[in-house]
């Protein structure tokens, strides 16, 4: 039997909703018709009493309902084809419909179940009872809709399937499919044009063709994968633009030798324009490039493991990488117990770029590529200071101690492998002459300073004891006027700068009668001023430590070749604050704290031109008599000082400018210790 043979009842349509319903009769007599399931259900459905409501006036399932619903929403890319003599007559399509049962009557059947055990616990109900009670009728008038309540009202999920429910239904005639009707209707199928030559848009290629009867649906343009990791092939890759390849390859690959990244990009690609662009996705560890952390943990993200937030995240990664920096070899329990992170986020950060070795470790995965290091050299000063800055931060999160072992010109480890005995011997015998020549260069400066002493009789020169306790007090005045590590060549001559002692090369006192290279009027320190100048006026208060790790950053973000990178002591340092109009605040800080040297020196701008000075200078003499003070204090003092007109703003603004809150306390900055 065919569709067209079965007998149709009636057909409806809601032309607003594009909703239509047809309903079908069943055939009763088929022997494959169970009747005691169909007298079963219509008895479920109009109850015992037949009336002119009911959905199945033969007291048997005798017909099904079927309702519609769209298919797609996107019909442009669909046509109705009709083939006929030879000629292949293509009609779009507005709407695609699919029928499907409906089983709305089990929906009444449990309605007249729910009505008759109601009707039942009614009845029993006012046979127990003789006489029903009065009951108290509480009687409220509804408040006017406000025009808020009525958008909502008109927006709410019931309101519509009412107004849908409202729509009335309009009836059809179905016409079978040999009708003259229907035949009628079909010729509108054909194309009505006397020859093909008239169909202008059939004169183009297949291809172009194709291309209009099936466009590329925008859905599936948005659902294309960005990255390898959804299947991107080369060349839709090679389609982007530059900075977005580099991106995606080291996001997917993690860790990649230079020239590996430069033969994935193809030949035809700058390797100036590819160096710019792979610094801001990764970092240079061991000469090779390991992606950014933060680009693999961007903000707003936590860890799948443990659900630490991002930031905590890309801290303990960077440490991993540092570690990285200073030997091939990293131990994974080493990382957990400084990072306090899971073990399963420290493994994930070691698989990145090491393998485990049994008994050993975890090992760079790559080796040692010094032909990067030797051929970029400028790249390597650049990204020497960038490690030098995350250093600086992670050894003040960390609470780490500064290793006293001498750092490699390009901060990166040097490939680790076996030293025969006749190299240890070629190895010590350079130390020694190495040593030997600064023995002969110090002797040398003394000869001088003692010429010089005879020839002008008021320079006296301290002649310091040569036992162990002044040896260390030379070796505590050497750390004082160390340079600060702000080239790569800074650890190659063991405490010299520019080739002459630290003592010499960054003292504060002229030599030889000639000043030095840090004097006032130079450009070096014409420079070095203004970088002091702008940083506190973005931060009124400031450590040495934090003052240092932003020098660094700001030496990184130079070109190669500029005049800071000649080498800047801490003494020239803290003598350009100084005269830059700063102060340096004595804070004192208690017997058992953990802060460095360096971070226990406290500079802060004493006067920026502004109305808060006043405030910020009493402030800053509060907290040069005590370590921590409660905001109560801060405020009974300002107001002592600067009159009882005080706003709060005013107090506010002068505290986030110099402090931090913590515990209830507030700090100076950069002194808090947690």
């Amino acid at each position: 039997m065919t569709y067209d043979d079965i007998p149709h009842l009636s057909a409806k349509i809601k032309p607003k909703q594009q909703k239509v319903e047809l309903e079908m009769a069943i055939d009763t007599l088929n022997p494959n018709y169970c009747r005691s399931k169909g007298e079963q259900i219509a008895l479920n459905v109009d109850g015992a009493c037949a009336d002119e409501t009911s959905t199945y006036s033969s007291k048997l399932m005798d017909k099904q309902t079927f309702c519609s619903s769209q298919t797609t929403s996107n019909t442009s890319r669909y046509a109705a084809a009709l083939y006929r003599q030879g000629e292949l007559h293509l009609t779009p399509l507005h709407g695609i419909l699919q029928l499907r049962p409906s089983f709305s009557y089990l929906d009444k059947a449990d309605a007249k179940h729910r009505e008759r055990e109601a009707a039942n616990e009614a009845g029993d109900s006012s046979q127990d009872e003789a006489e029903e009670d009065v009951k108290q009728i509480t009687v409220r008038f509804s408040r006017p809709e406000s025009e808020q309540a009525r958008q909502r009202r008109v927006q709410s999920y019931e309101f519509l399937q009412k107004k849908h429910a409202e729509e009335p239904w309009v009836h059809l005639h179905y016409y079978g499919l040999r009708d003259s009707r229907s035949e009628h209707e079909r010729q509108y199928l054909l194309c009505q044009g006397s020859s093909g030559a008239e169909n202008t848009e059939l004169v183009k290629s297949p291809s172009e063709y194709l291309m209009m009867l099936m466009p590329p649906s925008q859905e599936e343009e948005k659902d294309k994968p960005v990255a390898p990791s959804n299947v991107l092939s080369m060349a839709q890759l090679r389609t982007l633009p530059l900075a977005d390849q580099i991106k995606i390859l080291m996001k997917n690959v993690k860790v990649m030798p230079f020239a590996n990244l430069m033969s994935l990009l193809g030949p035809s690609v700058d390797s100036v324009a590819v160096l710019r662009g792979i610094q801001k996705v990764a970092m240079l560890v061991q000469g090779n490039w390991v992606v950014k952390s933060d680009i693999l943990y961007p903000k707003d993200s936590s860890s799948p493991h443990s659900g630490v937030p991002a930031e905590v995240l890309c801290r303990g990664r960077d440490f991993v990488m540092w570690k990285f920096t200073q030997s091939r070899w990293v131990v994974r329990k080493e990382v957990a117990a400084v990072t306090k992170l899971c073990t399963e986020d420290v493994k994930d950060f070691l698989e990145h770029m090491a393998v485990v070795r049994i008994n050993k470790g975890w090992e760079f995965i790559l080796p040692y590529d010094g032909e990067f290091i030797k051929k970029h050299p400028d790249v390597v000063q650049r990204q020497h200071m960038l490690w030098t800055g995350i250093q600086a931060k992670l050894e003040k999160v960390y609470n780490l101690v500064k290793e006293a072992m001498p750092k490699k010109p390009d901060g990166q480890s040097g490939p680790v492998g076996l030293v025969s005995g006749d190299q240890r011997v070629q190895v010590a015998k350079r130390q020694a002459q190495q040593n030997h020549a600064l023995l002969e260069r110090e002797l040398q400066r003394r000869k001088e300073q003692l010429q010089a002493s005879a020839v002008l009789p008021g320079v006296r020169i301290k002649e310091e004891p040569m036992s162990e306790e002044g040896e260390d007090e030379e070796e505590r005045e050497a750390e004082d006027e160390e340079p600060m590590d702000t080239s790569p060549g800074s650890g190659l001559h063991g405490g010299l700068a520019n080739g002459l002692p630290a003592g010499r090369a960054a003292g504060g006192d002229s030599f030889n009668g000639h000043p030095p290279s840090g004097s006032a009027g130079s450009p070096v320190a014409r420079e070095l001023r203004a970088f002091v100048q702008a940083t506190f006026q973005k931060q009124f208060v400031l450590t040495l430590s934090e003052l240092k790790r932003l020098f660094n950053l700001h030496l990184a973000s130079l070109p190669p070749g500029h005049m800071l990178f000649s080498g800047i002591s801490d003494r020239m340092l803290q003598d350009t604050v100084l005269a830059a109009g700063c102060k340096q605040i004595l804070v004192p800080f208690p017997p058992q704290t953990a802060a460095s040297p360096d971070e226990q020196k406290v500079f802060a701008l004493w006067e920026s031109g502004d109305i808060s000075d006043q405030h910020r200078q009493v402030l800053l003499e509060i907290f040069s008599k005590n370590y921590r003070v409660r905001r109560n204090m801060i405020q009974a003092r300002l107001t002592q000082e600067c009159g009882e007109d005080l706003s709060k703003q005013e107090v506010d603004k002068v505290l986030k400018d110099c402090c931090v809150s913590y515990g209830g306390m507030w700090y100076l900055k950069g002194t808090v210790q947690s």
